[in-house]
């Protein structure tokens, strides 16, 4: 069974936004109980690199539409190529950015962070080491699937977390509270 055209467009076009407001939660759980500038930044790569996947994905569509049988240009593959390797600069940094962040997590830790990094180094030196041609394409491996099971696995533990990340916020603005910390509505009304 094969999904219609325009449901390959539809696909193509929502796997990036998903990727990016992804990224953009699992920055802001990473950051509870404690800021974190990597978890930060890691948001922010990620959701860049989601931005490029759409960006990937449309014109490497719209290229294979326009061209038909007779096939792309080099210049016109080489573009998709471009972004495909921007895109994966920009994973591989989210991605090493948001292990290191989950190394001293309470609900990630060590089990989760320290398979991150190798992955996102491979991912990084596979795709500038090979560039403009694809890993898989230079006989060397494509990580671009274990990159996914990754966040897969990130993103079940984020899943896992939700009822701890609110008990724990919970705690924070009740604590805040309890020290006379002025809330957010009186310190507005010039308290």
């Amino acid at each position: 069974m094969h999904l219609p055209y325009a449901g390959i467009v539809v696909l193509a076009a929502v796997l990036g936004p998903l990727l990016g407001v992804a990224g953009l939660g699992l920055g802001k759980l990473l950051r509870i109980p404690r800021r974190s500038v990597s978890a930060k930044m890691a948001a922010v790569f990620t959701f860049t690199g989601g931005a490029l996947m759409t960006a990937m994905l449309l014109v490497q569509l719209a290229v294979k539409a326009r061209a038909g049988s007779s096939g792309a240009s080099s210049e016109l593959i080489g573009v998709w190529l471009g972004l495909d390797v921007a895109l994966d600069v920009y994973l591989g940094l989210g991605t090493g950015l948001f292990a290191l962040a989950m190394l001293r997590h309470p609900r990630f830790g060590p089990w989760l962070g320290i398979p991150g990094l190798p992955i996102a180094a491979g991912l990084l030196v596979l795709n500038l080491y090979t560039f403009p041609t694809p890993p898989a394409d230079a006989g060397l491996v494509d990580l671009g699937p274990l990159v996914g099971l990754w966040f897969l696995a990130a993103a079940v533990q984020a899943w896992r977390s939700l009822r701890w990340a609110e008990t724990t916020l919970a705690r924070e603005i009740l604590g805040d509270k309890a020290a006379g910390a002025p809330d957010a509505g009186s310190a507005a009304q010039g308290n």
